[in-house]
């Protein structure tokens, strides 16, 4: 099946990752909706074609050994325990 791929920056400290650009994979089968090669035209209702694409695919172009900048919001951010 067809898939992105969103290449980004991979926080080591937080486990998130925060994407920078997107890319498509094609598949080129025939039965799929989002393939070049599809048989059908627009506004396919064959029952027979893959109408989903795969999850999308994390590409870590980046490794940060640090927070990310979310984190870095957050915990600058008082909690409701504190303001009591």
């Amino acid at each position: 099946m067809c898939h992105n791929i969103i290449d980004g920056r991979y926080h080591t400290d937080c486990s998130h990752f925060v994407s920078i650009s997107t890319g498509f994979k094609d598949c080129l089968r025939p039965n799929c909706l989002f393939s070049v090669r599809h048989i059908h035209l627009t506004g396919c209702k064959s029952q027979s074609c893959i109408r989903l694409m795969a999850l999308p695919v994390k590409n870590p172009i980046r490794i940060s050994h640090s927070i990310c900048n979310e984190c870095k919001e957050r915990r600058k951010m008082p909690s409701i325990c504190e303001m009591c």
